[in-house]
Formats: structure tokens, sequence, C-alpha cells
């Protein structure tokens, strides 16, 4: 999908690796790197990516726990890189509105988050990396601790419920992503946008500026 988005929009594409350790310096050195592995590989291949890539897009989740080593290395190597726990505009949107929607309820108060994510079965995280940021926000602006259910089954892209309970009514706010390709086409954005960046960004930060 990456593929088919870059040759759509006349970007120059050097390829694709299942074993990115054996790329050419030199081509790296010219190239933006779009990473969505698995987290064994990315822990694997952070630093050669830091050491040898003009910029990195990293999609992969899971690596969370050693973040700021990863930001740490790349601010050392000089290379930027632009993460995301989700490169969909439309999940991107919401982590917007999740902001103020729970800003306004935390200073109410009388309601209690809840949050339901279902994915693929192929899918190895649970919470997903986007359900997390979702509750992050949250829980930093309610000041409480948002509860995740997991779903893992067939072949869902992806969907993201966010629901808060009050004494008299319900909120939800859903996401559902109709295949894969939304978070394919903000990542080809999100390599776009490394031209010129220095530093280690979430996405989500650059993208209403």
């Amino acid at each position: 999908m990456i593929e088919k988005i870059i040759m759509s929009r006349g970007l120059e594409y050097a390829g694709w690796s299942e074993a990115v350790t054996e790329t050419d310096p030199a081509l790296a050195k010219e190239c933006v790197c779009i990473d969505f592995t698995t987290p064994a590989a990315f822990r694997a291949n952070y630093r050669f990516l830091a050491e040898n890539f003009k910029a990195v897009v990293v999609g992969t989740t899971g690596w969370m726990d050693i973040k700021d080593e990863v930001v740490a290395y790349f601010e050392k190597c000089g290379t930027p890189m632009i993460w995301a726990t989700n490169f969909s505009v439309g999940v991107n949107v919401m982590f917007a509105v999740t902001d103020y929607m729970s800003r306004l309820l935390g200073q109410f108060g009388g309601y209690s988050p809840y949050m339901i994510e279902m994915h693929h079965c192929h899918k190895l995280d649970a919470p997903s990396g986007t359900a997390k940021t979702l509750a992050e926000i949250v829980d930093a602006n309610m000041g409480v601790r948002t509860d995740i259910q997991s779903v893992r089954c067939g072949e869902i892209p992806g969907t993201h419920t966010i629901g808060y309970e009050g004494m008299n009514d319900r909120i939800t706010l859903s996401h559902e992503a109709f295949s894969r390709e939304g978070f394919a086409a903000g990542a080809v954005e999100a390599a776009l946008r490394t031209e010129g960046l220095t530093g280690v960004h979430e996405f989500k930060e650059l993208f209403f500026e």
C-alpha cells in the first residue's frame, strides 16, 4: 500500500526490504525509511536506521518502554524521526477531539471513561498503540485510569471507541478504519514532512501545525 501511494504521487521509490540492515549505506543516506515491522525488529534495527538513513518514519508500536533510549540515539546521530502509534489522518483528528472532550468532562466531573479497540488476529500487541495514546490523553485530562478492552479477530483493520459513562447519559466517540491504506497514506505524508526537519517528533504534534 505504501508503494502504491508513493508511485501514485510521482515520488521516487527505492524499494522495500525485510532485512533493512542489508541496505547499502550509500543508498540509505539518500532515503527516508518507513518502518512498519514488529516490536522485536524495530528494537534490533533502530540503531542501524539512525546511523544510516536520511530520515526515518516509524509506524511500528510496542517499543515505548525504550522510547527515551531511541530518541536519544536518533538525536545523537542527527537523524530526523517521525513516529506515531497511528498515521491515519482520521485517528489524529480523533486524538485532538479526545483531548478537547476529556478536558471538558474532566472539569465538569461525573463521567467514567472506557475504551474498546478491535483489530485483526495478526496484530501482536494488545492494547494497541493507538488505544494507549488515547488513554494517556484521557487519563491526563480526567485524572483517572481508562479501562481498555481489546478484541483480536479475523481481518478487522482497526476500530477504536471511547465511551464516557455518566449517571444520566453516555457519550461515545468512535473511529473505524475501512482498510490499512489510511495508515500508509499518513506515513507517506510524514516522510515528506521530514524534509528540513530536525529532531524526533510525534506525528500528531506536526499534524496541526
